[in-house]
């Protein structure tokens, strides 16, 4: 049985949108099938602009969504008095989405031109039979006094008695207010990390713990949640560009005008830092570029006073341009440019990918994970594991194994950060290797602090500890002492040996690495498991609305039958331990018995030998790729496949094939893949690609701590 949760706000400024958007991620982490329904489009800033809440769903996911009308034909209705005719136009909007476990109603926020809304709210939740959550920020209330305020707004959808009142989600705890409670401060003082005097979330569970109203979520204040890209700050601006450098990824965290001495100034050069300086201050420019150039990631230089920046200074500044520093010019003087920056809005662009994907996993953090069970309890629908729940997944077995996984490139800033942001989801230990001066100093030009959860170890200091160690297990290949001391230069091969001393549970490389010098050493050193006669590898391809396994795409360039077949096994092994449920499809240029060659044959033997020797697995091949994906393509092609039309594995008959599908879906549909995770090997090791992000570092870092938990397990 389907359920409805409308989310009603108590006043303007509660950031609904966040909400929103962090109710349907923790839905969907448990697998729930959600969709979302905003009845009435409530015009942004500028007037006509769609709804936010909407726009960004759309953009960034599949998720289902029926169409709002608009707030001049809901007004029009209204105001003839035809409410009952929007309410049954509503209806039947909502009731074409129904394929969904949960719909999220979002209601209308209260303003001045809208005065309606909360009379309209109250009668499209009685209409849609929907439970209400009301969304709330604290302003400058005590925990007091924002009890009695959700108290009052009861008293307009029923009372606290209503049984349809489900609880309340607190936004904004702690935020920076003015003396009216407005959490939109000058943009200056809003970006600045500011203490708040409003209650901590302990106090307010303490003070609701005597009301009947339920805390389903409360979600701290975060300068994170604002920090916008320095490409919208430009276009707000209309700014001509200098330098474009990093603009379209570089975030602005805090704001300073420069209009003091030097020395008094350096202080602010920080990173995510926007500067704001009159073109005519070179010693402010140059100083802001030695910033750079030292490996401090400002979030822009921005000059004022429409001068041309003199050649001499461009030429000078030209290799801190080079580090992706970028910098505009704004045609009006500083203090015009200051009065424009207040005026800048907060919301989040749709097409802003990362702050979407951040906003939706910080505040689903903070909904209460009970009352997300509760809404499918009684549902006989099988859960899906969607992108959103397979990384949940991902992090909340890697808390739970603890593990401690080293990171042979610890000076590199992808790798620093991705090892900061593991201790503080607590998803595994991370050991840094290197000179802890110089990884440091890249966490300190990066904003980055490494603390409990970070170990930091000196590589010149332990070097010496694995030299007879090295020659024990390598002498019959001819390893000296000398020779020892030598591989050992080499980090990989450093925290190969931890890893195989037991010191560690996994190794992660490949940031800079390539694959070849990333799996050597534990091919050499730590070897296959007992049960294993082949090391591959497989990318889980995070697609809209489910997980698939791609094996092998990174390894092995032309396995033989035997091996596709161990692949195959390994692979759905592989799936299962996620949480996939795993239906191999052997990929070949043929379906059946349709074609002919030394290439397909390769495949139909694998096919055979697999279903063999594990005839548990659920395996079928050849199959063309649109026949193992696609029902209709099934249909025709192969209509008795178990595996055809819904395959979640797919095993590619060689590296070629593997290497060239997975890239091209994984940039076609600009999709995150994770991997590759290698499979086979005694301790676990993983492999990075060097283009690696951030977040593919950390969730490779998960999925090594998972694997070592399983590892220990058999």
């Amino acid at each position: 049985m389907s359920r409805t949760i409308m989310l009603i706000p108590v006043g303007a400024g509660v950031g609904l949108t966040s909400v929103s958007l962090g109710v349907l991620r923790a839905m969907e982490r448990k697998g729930v099938r959600v969709s979302f329904f905003k009845p009435i489009a409530q015009p942004r800033q500028g007037g006509d602009q769609p709804d936010l809440t909407t726009t960004i769903i759309r953009a960034n996911s599949d998720m289902q969504i029926a169409e709002s009308f608009s707030m001049a034909s809901a007004e029009e209705l209204i105001r003839n008095d035809q409410t009952d005719v929007l309410l049954e136009d509503i209806v039947a909007r909502f009731k074409a989405e129904t394929n969904a476990d949960v719909t999220l109603i979002e209601g209308l926020v209260a303003t001045r031109k809208h005065p309606f809304a909360n009379q309209i709210n109250f009668e499209i939740a009685k209409t849609l039979d929907a439970e209400i959550v009301f969304v709330v920020s604290p302003g400058t209330d005590n925990p007091s006094q924002l009890k009695e305020r959700i108290e009052v707004a009861c008293s307009n959808f029923g009372g606290i008695k209503n049984k349809q009142i489900s609880g309340v989600i607190v936004n904004k705890l702690n935020a920076p207010v003015d003396a009216e409670g407005r959490t939109r401060p000058d943009l200056s003082e809003i970006f600045d990390d500011v203490e708040g005097t409003v209650p901590s979330n302990v106090e307010i569970m303490q003070v609701f713990n005597s009301s009947p109203i339920r805390v389903l979520g409360c979600a701290p204040w975060s300068a994170e949640l604002i920090a916008t890209r320095a490409t919208d700050i430009a276009q707000h601006l209309n700014a001509e560009i200098i330098n474009a450098g990093d603009i379209e990824t570089r975030r602005i965290k805090s704001i300073t005008f420069c209009a003091r001495s030097i020395p008094n100034m350096v202080e602010h050069f920080r990173p995510g830092s926007l500067l704001v300086t009159s073109a005519d201050r070179p010693d402010v420019i140059v100083a802001a570029c030695l910033a750079a150039m030292n490996g401090v990631e400002l979030g822009a230089l921005l000059l004022t006073g429409g001068y041309d920046l003199p050649k001499p200074v461009m030429d000078l500044c030209e290799r801190a341009f080079e580090t992706g520093l970028p910098v505009m010019t704004a045609q009006g003087n500083t203090w015009q440019t200051s009065l424009n920056l207040q005026s800048f809005t907060l919301e989040v662009p749709a097409e802003d990918k990362e702050r979407v994907e951040f906003v939706n996993e910080y505040m689903a953090s903070h909904i209460d994970g009970n009352w997300i069970e509760s809404l499918t309890e009684g549902s006989n629908r099988e859960r899906r594991l969607s992108p959103p729940a397979f990384r949940y997944q991902l992090t909340e077995l890697a808390r739970k194994a603890a593990k401690r996984i080293v990171l042979p490139e610890g000076d590199e800033p992808r790798t620093v950060k991705a090892a900061a942001i593991c201790a503080e989801r607590g998803i595994a230990e991370c050991v840094l290797l290197g000179n802890p001066e110089e990884i440091r100093r890249v966490a300190e030009q990066q904003g980055v602090v490494l603390g409990a959860g970070v170990t930091i170890i000196n590589s010149d200091e332990v070097r010496e500890n694995y030299v007879a160690r090295l020659v024990e297990l390598r002498g019959a290949k001819g390893m000296t002492d000398v020779v020892a001391r030598e591989k050992l230069q080499d980090s990989v091969f450093l925290g190969t040996m931890m890893l195989e001393n037991g010191e560690v549970d996994g190794l992660v490389s490949g940031a800079v690495h390539t694959t070849a010098n990333t799996i050597v050493p534990p091919f050499q050193i730590i070897k296959t498991a007992p049960n294993a006669s082949i090391v591959s590898s497989v990318f889980f391809m995070l697609l809209p609305d489910q997980v698939l396994v791609y094996g092998d795409c990174a390894i092995n360039p032309d396995p033989t039958a035997e091996q596709l077949a161990e692949i195959a096994i390994q692979s759905a092994d592989s799936a299962k331990a996620f949480g996939i449920e795993p239906r191999v499809a052997m990929i070949s240029y043929s379906t059946g018995t349709s074609g002919k060659g030394a290439d397909v044959d390769k495949v139909r033997e694998a096919t055979k030998l697999a279903q063999e020797k594990r005839p548990d697995l659920i395996i079928d091949g050849p199959l063309q790729y649109d026949a193992a994906i696609m029902e209709n393509v099934a249909a025709s092609k192969a209509p008795n496949s178990p595996v055809a039309g819904k395959a979640t594995v797919f095993i590619f008959p060689d590296l070629n094939t593997g290497n060239t599908t997975y890239k091209a879906v994984q940039r076609s549909a600009d999709l995150v893949s994770i991997g590759p995770m290698l499979q086979g090997m005694r301790k676990p090791v993983n492999d990075l690609s060097r283009g690696a992000l951030v977040d593919d570092i950390v969730y490779t870092v998960a999925l090594t701590a998972i694997q070592a938990e399983q590892a220990n397990a058999k």
